[in-house]
């Protein structure tokens, strides 16, 4: 109809521009796909970085609600910052990113109070109580009624720069306070901070924080985050704070607690804006970023939402669940939020020995790429790269050159990042992995021959290597074939203790180099690669069948319990890391046995159904560390997927749609399991995967990549390929005789020619494939 109507309109000039103005919505190809995502869906458990719906895709600017973030993370990783349960509000911090938080902003009204309160008594501090009917959290956008004050919060932002809108009722003294010397989420203890009043209008400072992981890691270490704050009117009442000890007429205060304040009292219902614009390097380049990004609340939501839904569009889906949609879109959204921006506009960047960097600029003065913070890559081949590849590569190459810059700025590649500091979590480093499967999948623009060297170092350095750069153990994986148990942890578990699950991901990580190397034509460092990627032989036990630690003698553990967690495994145990073996995984069913195999894979299956495919309902991070399988964390994700090496794709079809249908939920208890620990998008991403049907085991990092086939969850399915890096225009999924309830696939074709195998060539899929998959009417396995 829209194209009939917009072909033939015949009249006035005038007119046609008119009409056309008003046909450009329904003519436009995207859709409203903001409305399918919840960013409170699993809410319960969530990380500091993790609920921050105001954010751009990848932004520096991170607002949202914070409702326990002062109580600070004693470890590190725990669950901080917005817990669905809770009922009042303490601020609105505008850093969340892994490691890094603050810069606090909460307006008030009445007397002036000036600590935020504890959860069980909100009365004695500044936090607000709020009903939940009145929040409403989108991509973009915040907006949550303070019921203490009469208060209306908004949040926006732009990439740079958090923007806030509080609407005051009238007659009642307002207060608007900027907290920024105390801890928030897992910012870590404050070292120092600055807030200084520069007018009525302005104010600017910055907050310098020890997180744990980079205390951990980089001893002695420090983050710093600098801002300015630009109100759109004069607030002549002003003064600082410290805890409960306030300043008036004071602009200017440092140390660790320091806060400052303004007052006002309207006589109309007013609404106040503050642009909060962020840097990592100085207060000045706060400014700068100000000055590029500032625009009104208005325009920064539009523009916000509009960017939101731009790129949601490129996976559109067609399908009957409305649920569905929504936990898609929602995994989605997920993928798209951590890891976010780190660079000012104007190309500087935090440099890992605390000094300011600059990055390569274009000739109008812009970054040649984007310079962006991590959390480590443990597990993200099996569903955010792999989604980045498809429909994000231009951000995945800007990863690459960042990780490609701190290799140039400090010789090593880093585990994870918290403003170029060296952070980790679990001591693998699989950088090079990343590097490796991007470079296979053509994702190429940057310096090659500096990424294959920094690859090769990262497998093979282990001299002066430092803490933060992991694999601290891989001397002995290079020259005995093997990690030595050690029964007692020491400082540093990951470092030590965690022998068995680092023979995998090591053999693992080189045979992703070593293909690497094959396409750059260096054959004896892919010789040497590929020999060490059978290391993960050397600790399976043949008579057991069971990935099992070995001592420095060389001899299997004894007293050996497969279901022990912990024990030379890292956060998981051999049940879960013994189909750890991405690279030969029909190597791995050929040792085992390919009957053993898949009676093992049903054992699992059938038997962690009915514990929620993990941790059961305990709402706490490793749950299900304990168990045969466990979805709410990295190492078992591949799992389902070995159906397909094993002669039994219809499994691999059946579990995944099985696993979306339940272990996923769409709520702020039951959301990635029951309060999981979903980092930064990653089971959102494997949600999304397995809902298209497509996923790579050995996270496309191979000479020749190739993609697994499921089954998809809805009847349609685009995916819109970036021009700049593929020669297809987009990837067609079509799926007949479907619903929800049809879990098994009979058929598939590519390009109308019917697949004998089920798995398809990536760079096929990338020249604009057509799949054409038949559901059968049965569900029947066993």
């Amino acid at each position: 109809m829209c194209k009939s109507v917009c072909s033939n309109i015949s009249t006035s000039k005038q007119i046609v521009f008119l009409l056309l103005i008003l046909l450009s919505a329904s003519c436009s190809s995207e859709s409203d796909l903001i409305k399918y995502v919840n960013p409170n869906i699993g809410t319960v458990h969530s990380r500091w970085f993790f609920y921050t719906p105001a954010a751009l895709p990848f932004g520096m600017a991170k607002p949202a609600p914070t409702t326990n973030a002062h109580y600070g993370n004693k470890w590190g990783w725990e669950a901080v910052g917005y817990d669905d349960r809770h009922e009042s509000i303490e601020g609105f911090a505008n850093v969340h990113e892994f490691q890094l938080g603050g810069i606090v902003l909460m307006p008030t009204n009445g007397r002036l109070i000036t600590t935020p309160g504890e959860l069980e008594n909100p009365d004695l501090g500044y936090r607000s109580g709020f009903q939940k009917e009145s929040e409403i959290a989108q991509p973009g956008y915040y907006k949550v009624e303070l019921a203490d004050y009469g208060i209306k919060a908004e949040l926006t932002s732009t990439k740079r720069l958090a923007i806030h809108q509080y609407t005051y009722p009238a007659n009642q003294k307002a207060n608007l306070i900027f907290d920024i010397g105390n801890q928030q989420g897992e910012s870590g203890i404050v070292v120092n901070a600055e807030v200084k009043r520069i007018d009525g209008y302005t104010v600017e400072g910055w907050v310098e924080t020890a997180p744990e992981y980079v205390k951990k890691y980089q001893k002695g270490a420090t983050v710093s985050m600098y801002f300015v704050a630009k109100i759109n009117k004069a607030i002549k009442e002003f003064g600082t704070f410290r805890g409960d000890t306030i300043y008036a007429n004071k602009d200017q205060i440092s140390g660790k607690g320091a806060g400052l304040y303004f007052s006002f009292t309207p006589t109309k219902q007013e609404i106040v804006e503050i642009q909060v614009a962020l840097s990592y390097t100085s207060v000045e380049n706060a400014y700068e970023n100000l000055k590029a990004e500032s625009k009104s609340f208005a325009k920064a939501k539009k523009d916000a939402q509009q960017i939101w839904n731009t790129e949601l569009n490129k996976i559109q889906v067609k399908g009957e669940s409305e649920t569905d949609k929504t936990k898609f879109y929602t995994g989605l959204y997920h993928a798209l939020l951590g890891r976010g921006l780190a660079n000012d506009v104007n190309g500087a960047y935090p440099k890992n020995d605390g000094t300011v960097g600059q990055l390569p600029l274009n000739e109008d003065g812009t970054p040649q790429f984007n310079f962006y913070n991590t959390d480590a890559f443990w597990g993200a081949f099996w569903n955010l790269t792999q989604l980045w590849t498809l429909v994000w590569p231009e951000y995945y190459n800007d990863f690459v050159r960042t990780h490609l810059q701190i290799y140039k700025d400090t010789g090593w590649f880093c585990d994870g990042l918290a403003n170029s500091r060296y952070v980790s979590g679990v001591g693998t480093n699989y950088v090079g992995l990343i590097i490796a499967s991007a470079y296979n999948c053509g994702i190429r623009n940057y310096d090659t021959e500096l990424a294959f060297e920094a690859c090769l170092k990262n497998e093979l350095g282990w001299e002066d290597r430092p803490l933060g750069s992991g694999k601290m153990d891989v001397k002995s994986f290079l020259e005995k074939g093997f990690v030595p148990h050690q029964e007692e942890w020491g400082e540093i578990p990951e470092a030590s203790a965690f022998s068995a699950s680092h023979v995998l991901e090591y053999s693992f990580s080189a045979h992703a180099v070593a293909q690497f190397a094959k396409q750059m034509n260096k054959t004896r460092e892919y010789n040497q690669l590929m020999q060490l990627s059978g290391n993960w032989e050397n600790i399976f036990d043949p008579s057991i069948g069971f990935i099992r630690p070995k001592t420095s003698d060389g001899e299997f553990v004894s007293k050996f319990d497969p279901l022990e967690p912990w024990r030379g495994f890292q956060e998981g145990n051999s049940w879960q890391y013994s189909f750890y073996v991405p690279h030969e995984p029909r190597r791995l069913v050929e040792k085992i046995g390919k009957e053993s195999f898949n009676q093992r894979l049903d054992s699992i299956f059938l038997e962690s159904r009915k514990n929620a495919f993990g941790g059961g309902k305990e709402i706490d991070a490793f749950a299900g560390v304990k168990t045969i399988y466990n979805h709410g964390n990295q190492p078992s994700l591949h799992i389902p997927w070995l159906y397909n090496f094993s002669g039994q794709p219809e499994k691999t079809q059946y579990w995944t749609r099985t696993i979306c249908n339940e272990f996923y939920g769409s709520d702020p208890i039951h959301g990635y399991g029951y309060g999981q620990d979903e980092d930064q998008g990653q089971l959102g991403s494997w949600y999304v995967m397995a809902s298209i049907g497509l996923f790579d085991v050995a996270g496309l990092t191979g000479e020749n990549p190739h993609m697994q086939i499921g089954s998809p969850a809805f009847d349609e399915i685009k995916i819109k390929l970036n021009p700049d890096y593929y020669s297809g225009k987009d990837i067609e999924i079509k799926v007949n005789n479907n619903s929800p309830e049809k879990l098994l696939v009979k058929s598939v074709k590519l390009n109308a020619k019917k697949l004998n195998e089920m798995e398809v060539s990536f760079h096929d899929l990338v020249n604009g494939a057509k799949l054409e998959f038949e559901k059968k009417d049965t569900n029947e396995l066993y």
